[in-house]
């Protein structure tokens, strides 16, 4: 039941990238999805690889590992051998500041 953890200022993550934040001991992949912040788990639901690293596609992640593809709107899985979702962090912007709370224990 964490609270809301501040992990980057507006203009430090560029529209496309992304960056893995440490929220409550959990690896965050923060995205900047055209200009709206996203976070995912950095853990692809396959086998345990980070996802991070992987590649931006539209609106989906793909593992850079074995290829399974998430929607990081929604964290469902789009393609295999990936079959659990990934979780989908809450974000907020205020004032330039994003934040993220690890809502998984709520």
């Amino acid at each position: 039941m964490g609270g809301w953890v501040a992990v980057a200022r507006q203009e430090e993550i560029k529209p496309g990238e992304i960056r893995v934040v440490d929220i409550d001991d959990a690896q965050v992949a923060l995205i900047n999805l055209d200009g709206e912040f996203i976070a995912i788990e950095d853990l692809c639901t396959h086998d345990g690889a980070e996802i991070a690293s992987g590649c931006l596609i539209g609106e989906a992640i793909e593992c850079p590992r074995h290829g399974a593809r998430f929607c990081v709107r929604t964290g469902k899985v789009l393609a295999p051998p990936a079959y659990e979702p990934l979780h989908v962090f809450p974000v907020q912007l205020n004032d330039g500041v994003i934040s993220v709370r690890d809502d998984r224990w709520d």
